[in-house]
């Protein structure tokens, strides 16, 4: 998947992990989506090169999910 590809997606999951994580965290849209992209990039580099899935499968959506919002709760404790 391209880096653009992986961008879009992580727009999405910014989207997704911010509906799944609990609480108010105090970030706006703007922020969250780019926290998804990160956690997106992150988890789908990350995943792919330790071999737990491969470009294209549906895991690597799962795990950007779980990378974002690994990382909104991160930032949200921060914050405090």
């Amino acid at each position: 998947m391209g880096i653009i590809a992986t961008i879009f997606i992580g727009l999405i999951v910014g989207l997704v992990a911010r509906l799944l994580h609990p609480g108010k965290d105090g970030l706006g849209l703007i922020m969250t989506a780019l926290l998804g992209i990160a956690g997106s990039l992150v988890a789908t580099y990350g995943g792919q090169a330790l071999g737990i899935y491969q470009a294209g499968q549906g895991a690597g959506f799962i795990g950007a999910v779980v990378g974002a919002i690994l990382i909104l709760f991160v930032v949200s404790r921060l914050k405090k």
